[in-house]
């Protein structure tokens, strides 16, 4: 495939503030981006007249919806669908209702793709769960078919999750999603359709293939994040007093809280603090009483503040134990921070270079790697040197360059090779 091809994204949401339609358009290869709600297409361009101060939280997020340097006349919105699929994530009450609202979106958005039409490319690029309807329309108009596996797949995260689920009931509700295996089965649809599966870590392709999935499709494309947003909090190094750890995201089961929190009950004694930022998905009163005292409940940040919580910290810590490649460790990196993260978060430190590595729900071992950066000063002042210079290797112009590549190398017929 040369680069003149050119290629139609059909995404909800924004995700990664809509990295993929930015980086095609930059390269002159973007045919067209459909997507849900988007700030800069229908009604919802008519709010900004609302004064920054008396905007809710809701109508801020909303106009967070930019993908920027794409034009408008490159962008299709389905906004009354894309409000109604607000509405009935809303109306969920149970991970049944929710993945069924999932479900409903993933099919009704690629009829209304497809009723628009894939004209003018050559190519379909695809996210799991919400592309199975379009790769089979583009099938039938002889468009070659690229799926993004942002996670890893669902029987994958149902099987990790219900493990730490039955060690910690208290924690997290558990509820039986009556759709999880129709979801599960529509993407493996979609990788049958696929002729190339983008996944942002080995430990997504690794799990695809545990799952019987085509690992041959599959390609490892590491994400990137705009690097002026984080690196100007990088500071020369540690400030006076204890050690700083830092937590960002869902405070969750998922991201090994319970972990982390242990860990950081084992180390009391030392000289170390945690600041732990974001919404809380787990009980409160049980959050509060696994919670040390040399741990602070920060709650939601706003997305603007972040880089300050990163400029204070002198190790980021994410325990995950199932991710896609968590954007969070690419911010850690930009700011100057070693991390301390496990191979489930899909991240791309190396273990004892820009940081640890660590087994999913091991909190001694998290416990040690922190203690052993806390009692070795320049052991954390050269891996957050390293820190920052991986962080151009996960940077959003490297992630565009590796992207790219994989495009270019997709054949018309779906087989890679050279271009």
């Amino acid at each position: 495939m040369t680069s003149g091809r050119q290629i139609i994204v059909a995404q909800l949401g924004a995700r990664m503030h809509y990295a993929v339609p930015r980086i095609l358009h930059g390269a002159g290869m973007l045919e067209r981006f459909y997507t849900d709600i988007c700030a800069l297409k229908g009604w919802p361009r008519l709010l900004r007249v609302v004064p920054s101060a008396l905007r809710p939280a809701g109508l801020a997020r909303l106009l967070d919806r930019v993908p920027c340097g794409v034009p408008p006349q490159r962008i299709t919105a389905f906004t009354r669908f894309g409000r109604e699929y607000a509405c009935r994530r809303r109306r969920a009450s149970s991970p049944t209702e929710a993945t069924a609202a999932h479900l409903w979106a993933g099919e009704r958005f690629g009829e209304l793709v497809l009723r628009r039409g894939l004209n003018g490319a050559d190519v379909l690029y695809g996210f799991n769960s919400a592309c199975r309807k379009l790769f089979e329309g583009a099938g039938e108009c002889d468009l070659a078919t690229v799926m993004e596996q942002t996670i890893a797949p669902r029987r994958a995260q149902q099987r990790i999750m219900e493990a730490e689920f039955s060690d910690a009931p208290e924690w997290e509700g558990y509820e039986r999603d009556a759709n999880a295996q129709e979801l599960a089965r529509r993407e493996q649809a979609e990788w049958a359709l696929a002729d190339m599966i983008v996944c942002g870590s080995e430990f997504v392709r690794q799990q695809i293939g545990e799952e019987g999935g085509p690992v041959e499709k599959c390609v490892v494309a590491p994400y990137g994040v705009d690097l002026p947003d984080f690196a100007a909090g990088a500071g020369p190094g540690r400030a006076p007093g204890p050690l700083q750890a830092l937590f960002v995201g869902d405070v969750s089961l998922r991201k090994g809280i319970r972990h982390l929190l242990e860990a950081m009950r084992r180390l009391e004694r030392a000289d170390v603090r945690c600041r732990i930022v974001g919404g809380w998905s787990v009980n409160a009163d049980v959050l509060r009483r696994h919670t040390p005292r040399n741990v602070e409940l920060v709650g939601h940040v706003p997305r603007s503040e972040i880089s300050r919580e990163y400029a204070r910290a002198d190790v980021f810590c994410l325990p995950s134990l199932c991710e896609g490649s968590a954007t969070v460790v690419y911010e850690a990196l930009a700011a100057g921070l070693p991390v301390v993260t496990t191979p489930n978060a899909g991240a791309i430190v190396r273990d004892g270079v820009e940081g640890f590595i660590v087994p999913i729900r091991d909190a001694q071992a998290l416990a040690d790697k922190i203690a052993s950066l806390e009692a070795d000063h320049e052991l954390l002042r050269r891996m957050s040197g390293a820190a920052l210079e991986r962080s151009r290797y996960g940077s959003l112009r490297a992630y565009g360059e590796r992207l790219l590549a994989l495009l270019r190398s997709l054949r018309p017929s779906g087989v890679r090779g050279d271009a």
